[in-house]
């Protein structure tokens, strides 16, 4: 099992998101009454597609570009000013001990709870493994992690890559990249994305 989660590791390739990011991120300096756009690229005239409220926390910024960061609103992904938004402490992996990984073909869930019990879900049922904390691959820090869990009779291995991800059935963007392999019965090897927020 540590064998194929070596492998995986090495061949997810070259992270194509910021060391630092994804990060969750909390709105600042927005009035009460008011609220900070979202808008379709990183630019002040772009069209307006969402907005966070003046006290949104768990924001979870992708990518940044010209002072604007990437985020996620309803179904779609677009960009917000950087000037509103500030990183929260432990905001990042692998601080950050509860996040979600999915994927769409198959559909599939796992919520984590790092150094807790994580749920994995699919169209058939659900299961549950006993998951050990979120660990950063020696040597880079930031681009490469892993958790590894067990349950009666089978064991899990995910490994994230911070690298850009969709899923393949909304606009919504993410900066993790996940490989999910289980073993025993059941077994599976799946693919998808992971949101710190979600």
């Amino acid at each position: 099992m540590i064998r194929s989660l070596a492998v995986l590791l090495v061949a997810a390739g070259p992270a194509l998101s910021q060391e630092s990011l994804p990060a969750l991120h909390s709105v600042i300096g927005v009035a009460a009454d008011d609220v900070l756009n979202v808008r379709t690229a990183p630019e002040a005239s772009a069209e307006k597609i969402g907005e966070l409220g003046p006290e949104a926390t768990g924001v979870e910024v992708i990518a940044v570009q010209d002072g604007w960061g990437r985020v996620n609103t309803g179904e779609r992904s677009g960009w917000a000013s950087l000037d509103f938004l500030e990183a929260e402490p432990g905001g990042r992996l692998p601080d950050v001990t509860e996040f979600s990984c999915f994927g769409t073909e198959p559909f599939w869930s796992l919520d984590v709870a790092a150094g807790g019990t994580s749920t994995f879900s699919e169209p058939e049922g659900e299961a549950t493994w006993l998951t050990g904390p979120v660990r950063s691959a020696e040597g880079v820090p930031g681009r490469f992690f892993a958790v590894v869990g067990g349950a009666a009779g089978g064991t899990l291995a995910l490994a994230i890559s911070a690298e850009e991800c969709g899923d393949g059935m909304s606009d919504r963007q993410y900066g993790l990249s996940a490989a999910l392999i289980t073993t025993g019965e059941g077994a599976r090897t799946l693919s998808g994305c992971c949101s710190l927020s979600e």
